[in-house]
């Protein structure tokens, strides 16, 4: 059972019996308790999660459920993804009543109750994802959403991989550290690299990477992929393979990834650079457990989902069985009108 004392691992359940309904439930229950939900909320996610997993279970073809703590905090998302028969009119399977096969009854309009926010995209051939959005109480929803996957290696216990997201006047900064190799020796760099990042957000991309390979001399090293987003541009500073991409509705944009060398060990000087991020766009942040060749591949569909489906889609359809695999897509935030 994947443990939630860091926000950032991704709980993982391939629905293929009954008891990965349960599973799945009482993972979104551990999750929704540890993001500071109240006992009602709670349980509107266990039963929410449960529906899901259910539909899966009984209408879908490699149906899975991702239970996710928010970056920033103050709520959970639990992300339901198949490769089913799809829906032609999404839009109507939202409404009381709609059913395409005569069981679901109520269709997707009561899960759209128990959510704070239901975000629903389906093709026929093709598949759903379904993203139910939990808030904690006194929670802020940000402006600019924020997708993140975060799973172990198969068979792991801990993920080698961590990420964070930092909201400052000078922009929204992320980051995702791949610590080298997998394993608890991997979590422990990553996590030492994101309390590093966490104690400054603020400071200078290569200045941030300059305070992380400190933090991280002497022990296991890792790669890490360094953005800060403002309305129009993005900031990347990395050192590894952390792979960074623009992408929109109309195809990808600009990419970059980070220096040769371990943060850590041989780390060269960082070098920042600054790529063209239209508004409608969202940044797209790595590890190399997603396959690199995921662009080469990707649909429109694919490509127009929103931050919250697009890094559950990225994890379900391009991960590598042989590594942790990380996942932040993000758009700039934005401030309050």
């Amino acid at each position: 059972m994947t443990a939630f004392a860091d926000a950032a691992v991704t709980a993982h359940v391939v629905v293929d019996h009954s008891s990965a309904v349960h599973h799945a439930a009482s993972l979104a229950r551990d999750a929704a308790r540890a993001s500071g939900l109240g006992p009602t909320p709670v349980e509107r996610a266990a039963v929410l999660t449960s529906e899901l997993a259910g539909n899966l279970l009984r209408h879908a073809v490699d149906g899975a459920v991702y239970v996710q703590r928010l970056p920033q905090g103050g709520g959970i998302d639990v992300v339901a993804v198949d490769r089913g028969p799809g829906m032609a009119s999404p839009d109507r399977a939202m409404v009381d009543g709609y059913s395409t096969t005569g069981t679901l009854g109520s269709g997707m309009g009561a899960l759209r109750r128990l959510a704070d926010e239901l975000t629903l995209r389906s093709l026929p051939g093709v598949g759903t994802l379904i993203c139910a959005r939990f808030h904690a109480p006194g929670a802020t929803p940000t402006r600019a959403d924020i997708g993140l996957l975060c799973l172990p290696l198969r068979g792991e216990q801990e993920c080698g991989d961590s990420a964070t997201v930092v909201d400052t006047p000078g922009g929204r900064t992320a980051a995702v550290v791949d610590g080298l190799g997998h394993g608890a020796e991997a979590a422990e760099a990553s996590a030492a690299a994101v309390r590093a990042f966490r104690a400054e957000p603020e400071r200078p991309l290569p200045d941030l990477l300059t305070v992380m390979d400190r933090a991280l001399r002497g022990g296991r090293g890792a790669a890490v992929g360094l953005v800060r987003l403002r309305p129009g541009t993005v900031e990347h500073c990395g050192v590894g393979n952390i792979r960074l991409l623009i992408v929109g509705h109309d195809g990808t944009g600009p990419r970059a990834t980070g220096q040769p060398g371990v943060v850590g060990w041989n780390m060269p000087r960082p070098r920042p650079v600054s790529l063209t991020m239209p508004a409608t766009s969202s940044a797209v942040l790595h590890s190399d457990g997603i396959a690199a060749r995921w662009p080469e591949t990707a649909t429109p569909f694919l490509l127009g989902l929103p931050p919250r489906l697009l890094a559950a889609a990225l994890g379900h359809g391009y991960r590598s069985a042989r590594d942790d695999a990380t996942a932040l897509v993000t758009g700039a935030a934005r401030r309050n009108s």
